[in-house]
């Protein structure tokens, strides 16, 4: 099975030069809001949005913590936490 590929954001010079982050930090800071965004939406999994953010768990726990986002836990979270169990 070929392996997928993801999608490149395009994202205009005008705004990247607007955002208050560090240049050597965009990517990461733009993937932790976009994955925070998503898991608030329920639009990814906890497991999934972490991943994305390339954080570990405890550390997107903290995130959440720190923004005041609930923890949703679904069945679908359950059988990625049990796979992650089997898999160490």
């Amino acid at each position: 099975m070929p392996a997928r590929q993801g999608i490149t954001l395009e994202i205009p010079e005008d705004i990247i030069l607007s955002l208050k982050i560090p240049k050597d930090k965009i990517q990461k800071e733009l993937l932790k809001e976009l994955s925070i965004v998503l898991y608030e939406k329920h639009i990814l999994s906890f497991g999934k949005a972490r991943e994305l953010a390339k954080m570990s768990k405890w550390e997107f726990q903290e995130e959440l913590g720190k923004r005041r986002i609930s923890r949703y836990y679904t069945e679908k979270d359950l059988m990625e936490d049990i796979k992650f169990a089997r898999n160490k």
